[in-house]
C-alpha cells in the first residue's frame, strides 16, 4: 500500500510539473552603482552584465523566477556631480556575483497557450544573495580582503513579449537594495579597519542591472479554459 502511495504521489507531481510553462534563458545588459563613490544617477548602465534565468509560470499572471547574474561594478568620483567627491577623486572596481529567487507579476494575462502576439509589463521582487570583494581605502589607495556575501532586495520592472512560438524577449531594469555598505570600500566589515570608513555610514549601497532577457519556453502548455 505504501509503495502504491509513493507511486501515486510521484505521478501526480510529474503531471503537475508537465502542466506548466517553463522558461530558461539569458540576460545581457549593463550595470551601474549607487553609493558613496561616483555619480548618483539611478539608471546608467555602463559596465557589462550577464546572467542566466529560469521561470516557472504558475498561471498567466505570475511566475516563480530564479537567476544568477554577474557584473564588475565600477565608479569614479571624477564623474560625479558632487563637488566634494570630485575633489576626493576615489575610484573602485568590484566584481559582483548574485543568486536570486523571487516572484514575477504580469499586469496583463501572459498566456502562452494562446496564439498570436502576447505581451505585458511586469514587476519582480524577491531575495538576492551576492558576493563581492571586501574593499577598503588606505592612504588614498584601494586594497581588498577576501570575498564576502550579503543580502539584497531586487526591485525590477520590465516589458516582455513573445517573438516566436518558443521564445520570449524582455526588456527590464532592476535596482538591488543591499544590506551592505562596503561594495565601494566606504564601510569595511573588518572592525580593525574602522578608521578607514568614509562617506555616509548610515546609508546602504545600491546597484542596478538594465538589459534584455531572451528565454526559451518548454513543457506542456496548460489550458486555462474550463472544459
Amino acid at each position: 500500500m505504501k509503495k502504491l502511495t509513493h507511486i501515486s504521489v510521484f505521478l501526480f507531481l510529474f503531471q503537475f510539473a508537465q502542466a506548466q510553462i517553463h522558461e530558461i534563458g539569458i540576460f545581457a545588459g549593463g550595470s551601474n552603482f549607487i553609493g558613496d563613490v561616483g555619480p548618483t544617477t539611478y539608471i546608467f548602465p555602463k559596465q557589462p552584465a550577464i546572467g542566466i534565468l529560469y521561470k516557472w509560470n504558475k498561471n498567466p499572471r505570475y511566475s516563480w523566477r530564479f537567476s544568477a547574474m554577474y557584473s564588475k561594478l565600477k565608479a569614479r568620483d571624477a564623474k560625479s556631480d558632487i563637488e566634494s567627491r570630485k575633489l576626493r577623486n576615489y575610484n573602485f572596481s568590484n566584481a559582483v556575483t548574485e543568486l536570486s529567487a523571487g516572484f514575477e507579476f504580469n499586469f496583463f494575462d501572459f498566456n502562452l497557450h494562446e496564439s498570436g502576439f502576447v505581451a505585458t509589463p511586469y514587476i519582480t521582487t524577491g531575495i538576492n544573495y551576492f558576493w563581492s570583494d571586501d574593499l577598503y581605502v588606505a592612504n588614498n589607495k584601494y586594497a581588498k580582503r577576501l570575498r564576502t556575501g550579503a543580502v539584497a532586495i531586487p526591485i525590477i520592472a520590465g516589458y516582455k513579449m513573445r517573438i516566436s512560438q518558443n521564445f520570449v524577449l524582455g526588456l527590464e531594469t532592476g535596482a538591488r537594495y543591499t544590506f551592505s555598505d562596503d561594495i565601494d570600500g566606504s564601510f569595511p566589515k573588518n572592525t580593525n579597519l574602522a578608521p578607514f570608513k568614509f562617506g555616509n555610514t548610515n546609508s546602504r549601497d545600491w546597484y542596478v542591472f538594465t538589459g534584455a532577457t531572451l528565454t526559451y519556453t518548454f513543457g506542456e502548455k496548460p489550458c486555462y479554459c474550463v472544459e
